[in-house]
This record gives structure tokens, C-alpha cells and sequence, in this order.
């Protein structure tokens, strides 16, 4: 299973992004699966900011809440490729974002996500917002 993150950059505060994964090696409609975006800033811990069961729309849907209200989870099945809307964007926002999937279709919660549990990672996309 391969992820390919993109769509970082640098931005001004207040700006937006849209943050896209590709997925390859799996199918994303064929099966459940939770995805997930994760951010990490330097000196920090890799956090999760949101995540979705395997169809967004049916309830499990997760937003850190730094986040909440600004960003929007999606994914698009027939592109086999997972989003990031992120709006409103904040200095503290700046990190290296990663996209993620859990085989199991764990790891998603209305109230948390378990990173442990997603086993599938993109190799990370640079987002910068200049103040």
C-alpha cells in the first residue's frame, strides 16, 4: 500500500489549502477502512486532526479541535483519493501533514482517533502559514 500526500505549500494566515493522498495498492470503496490526516510540528508529537470511518457520511467522523470548523475531511472513492480542506489558516497550524489508513477500519471515533492503529502512511506534506 502506497500514499502519496500533496498539496502542501506556503500560505498567508486566513488562506486555504486542499491536501490530497492518492492511494494505491488498495481499494478504498471495496472494503471498510478508516483514513486519516495527521499533522506533526517540529518538537512535537504527530497529532491527529481528523479522521473518517471507511464512508464518510456515516457518522464517524473526528476533527481535533484546533481544527473544528475551519477543516473538512473527504475522500473520493473513484479517484482512490483522500482530502484535506483546510481553511482559515492559522501560524499554529504550520506542520508536515500525513495522510493515513487503517486496514482494520478502526482507529476512528466521534471523539478521538488512535493513531496506533492506522498502519498506512503518506510520506508527509509540508504546510507553512505565514503570520
Amino acid at each position: 500500500v502506497q500514499l502519496q500526500a500533496s498539496g502542501g505549500g506556503l500560505v498567508q494566515a486566513g488562506g486555504s489549502l486542499r491536501l490530497s493522498c492518492e492511494v494505491s495498492g488498495l481499494t478504498l470503496g471495496l472494503r471498510y477502512y478508516a483514513i486519516g490526516w495527521f499533522r506533526q510540528a517540529p518538537g512535537k508529537e504527530r497529532e491527529g486532526v481528523s479522521c473518517a470511518s471507511s464512508s464518510v457520511g456515516d457518522g464517524r467522523v473526528y476533527y481535533s479541535d484546533p481544527v473544528s470548523g475551519r477543516f473538512t475531511i473527504s475522500r473520493d472513492d473513484a479517484k482512490n483519493t483522500l482530502f484535506l480542506e483546510m481553511n482559515s489558516l492559522k501560524s499554529e497550524d504550520t506542520a508536515t501533514y500525513y495522510c493515513a489508513i487503517a486496514d482494520s477500519g478502526y482507529g476512528c471515533y466521534g471523539t478521538s482517533v488512535l493513531i496506533g492503529d492506522f498502519e498506512d502512511w503518506g510520506q508527509g506534506t509540508q504546510v507553512t502559514v505565514s503570520s
